[in-house]
């Protein structure tokens, strides 16, 4: 049971305006960012489940697009909502619960606050164990952006927060992975596989010992679609000579027992 940790998606009439204006330098979509298109890729992928991972850029956004994406939760898709340092945590949470969601997106580089921020940390002791939260981690933008999160931090947030069930995107640092296997490698953290525009742009020698030294027990799939493709980023790691068993955990397993999902592949 294949389950990607990391998916975007928009309403319809916005997805691609969103889409342009949330677009990285050097990156081009493969999808168009719709619900639709995303179900379009997990059936080519044969992707059971995705996470719908919302972002509001702005904190007057924050409950619109939770509304959006919880609407979206059936047995396909999994809500990851959002949340913004500028409203306060009562108001976060009280959005978060009202619309029955159980994960947060923190994106950095379009949200505009760094993950060491003394208000983000504060809604992370709020979120105790309830709200499992995935982030971005690592360059993408202007110096300025990319300031803003680090295997560094991320490595801190570990050990105030040890309750908190945390994914890293991008192996804990997008394009700085030394920096990430240093500091993250075998640490208390979920790290997450995505590499836009495709983990075959690292060496598969190298992608397979990560996993084998972090342990795929703590390791989950991500396509990070509409920004690659799902199916050529599981066929990636059905390619790194992993036994199956850690390939199972990877794909899907391990995802599946962190957000309580049933499958055979996280017994």
């Amino acid at each position: 049971m294949i389950i990607d940790a990391h998916t975007h998606v928009w309403p319809d009439k916005i997805a691609e305006v969103a889409l342009g204006g949330n677009a990285l330098p050097g990156l081009e979509a493969r999808g168009n960012g719709t619900v639709s298109g995303l179900d379009s890729a997990m059936d080519r992928a044969d992707v059971a489940v995705s996470c719908c991972l919302g972002i509001a850029n702005e904190a007057r956004h924050v409950d619109g697009v939770n509304r959006f994406i919880s609407g979206l939760e059936d047995e396909r898709h999994v809500g990851f909502g959002t949340v913004h340092v500028e409203l306060s945590v009562e108001e976060n949470l009280e959005s978060l619960r009202r619309h029955g969601l159980r994960g947060v997106k923190i994106h950095p580089l379009f949200q505009n606050y760094a993950l060491d921020d003394p208000r983000l940390w504060e809604i992370f002791e709020a979120f105790g164990d309830e709200i499992a939260v995935i982030t971005h981690v690592g360059a993408g933008g202007d110096a300025h952006q990319n300031s803003l999160s680090s295997p560094r931090m991320i490595q801190n947030i570990v050990r105030t927060f040890p309750k908190l069930r945390l994914m890293a995107c991008h192996f804990g640092g997008y394009k700085i992975l030394d920096d990430a296997e240093e500091m993250l490698s075998g640490a208390d953290v979920v790290l997450e596989t995505s590499w836009p525009p495709s983990l075959t742009t690292l060496a598969p020698e190298r992608v397979r010992e990560l996993i084998r030294k972090h342990g795929a027990e703590r390791i989950v799939f991500g396509s990070d679609w509409p920004m690659t493709s799902p199916a050529d980023e599981i066929a990636a790691i059905q390619a790194l000579g992993l036994s199956d068993d850690e390939t199972k955990a990877v794909l899907g397993g391990t995802l599946a027992r962190l957000l309580g999902i049933e499958s055979s592949w996280s017994r």
